[in-house]
């Protein structure tokens, strides 16, 4: 993460929204949130997009929801750019663009919800295919409500934030 960016973030003094980059391990997250807060400002929150190894395709993993928190701020995960394919799609004509796995944003969701995220970030367009950007991992405006419904019962029966106090002694009945 550019230190000089965060910092400057930082003195907005509004909510600082920090996207790990897909190539970092999810511990960048702790010294970023933390430059955030030695610049002034408690409004930071940190955000999984997946992450790159290669061949076209981002992967999310979902330890990274937790190992994230322990930046100690709220956890966002952004579930249509982690299923980016860069470079994935080749173009009439010539070339290439970024092509996605839009059909996977709702298992992502699901998932990053019942983990136990503080938000979701998400793309929606009324007409995906001809949005101006980012369109194969656009989700559709027509399908949002129903989504959005599901991810509010997972949040609410999921125990995603309760750690378990794991007890490793011999187990006798």
């Amino acid at each position: 993460m550019s230190s000089d960016l965060l910092v400057a973030a930082a003195k907005t003094g509004k909510i600082v929204n920090i996207k790990k980059g897909q190539f970092c391990a999810p511990s960048v997250m702790i010294n970023s949130a933390e430059k955030i807060r030695l610049a002034g400002n408690p409004n930071v929150m940190v955000c999984e997009r997946g992450t790159m190894f290669g061949y076209n395709d981002l992967i999310v993993d979902p330890r990274n929801l937790e190992w994230i928190r322990e930046a100690n701020c709220p956890v966002v995960a952004d579930v249509t750019h982690s299923l980016q394919q860069p470079a994935g799609k080749k173009l009439d004509g010539g070339g290439v663009a970024s092509g996605g796995l839009r059909e996977l944003i709702p298992c992502i969701a699901r998932t990053a919800v019942a983990v136990g995220v503080d938000g979701i970030f998400m793309e929606v367009h009324d007409d995906p295919l001809n949005a101006p950007c980012d369109g194969p991992t656009q989700w559709p405006l027509r399908h949002l409500e129903e989504l959005l419904e599901e991810l509010v019962a997972i949040a609410r029966v999921s125990k995603g934030k309760q750690h378990f106090n794991i007890d490793l002694t011999p187990f006798h009945d």
